[in-house]
């Protein structure tokens, strides 16, 4: 093989390990970077974040219905304290859900959260949420989680939005893994799935 044979060879060895270093990078930056675009468009139904409330309150109401899920693997029992709300547009509302460990020792959640319909998710601005931390909860302890909202009343302006009367704020707590693992795996999915009462 001659000296043009190896430097094109050398070239094409560069170019190769930097597409994939590329790639590496990408794949790295593709999950905050996704998590951004979904927060700034309500894209897959995340709803947005505001660090204070609106505005203004408009005279248009909105009914605000509450869900609540568990992974199987994690034992806690998660529920809505309160049923739907009914508010006004800008209005800030402060809202509890109720979680339980039922574990025998401490456990750590994170939340995962979506707004139904999707379209409405730009609209749903969060100013304070437990979705924003880690929750750890003792053995047997039971704890209220707020989250504060408001209607963004640009909503009011959307067409295609007029005929929304009900957005569903929903939520599913996983298990942060590699924390009190055995904790975890000594209850069963039955005990995960139970509601709070």
């Amino acid at each position: 093989m001659g000296p043009a044979a190896r430097r094109r060879n050398r070239r094409t060895m560069i170019a190769l390990f930097g597409v994939v270093a590329g790639m590496v990078g990408l794949a790295f930056a593709s999950v905050p970077l996704y998590d951004l675009f979904c927060r700034v468009t309500g894209f897959g139904g995340t709803p947005g974040t505001a660090q204070a409330p609106a505005d203004a309150v408009l005279e248009r109401s909105i009914t605000v219905r509450f869900d609540a899920g568990v992974n199987s693997v994690l034992p806690w029992r998660f529920a809505p304290a309160q049923g739907p709300m009914t508010v006004r547009v800008g209005e800030t509302a402060l809202a509890f859900y109720r979680a339980q460990n039922m574990a025998a020792g401490p456990t750590t959640g994170t939340a995962a959260y979506n707004v139904t319909p999707l379209k409405a998710a730009k609209y749903f601005d969060k100013i304070d949420c437990f979705c924003f931390s880690e929750q750890r909860l003792e053995a047997g302890q039971t704890v209220d989680m707020a989250v504060s909202f408001f209607i963004d009343p640009a909503i009011v302006e959307d067409r295609n939005l007029d005929e929304v009367n009900t957005i569903t704020l929903s939520y599913t707590f996983f298990p942060l893994h590699g924390t009190e693992g055995g904790a975890v795996a000594a209850h069963t999915a039955a005990a995960a799935g139970e509601s709070v009462q």
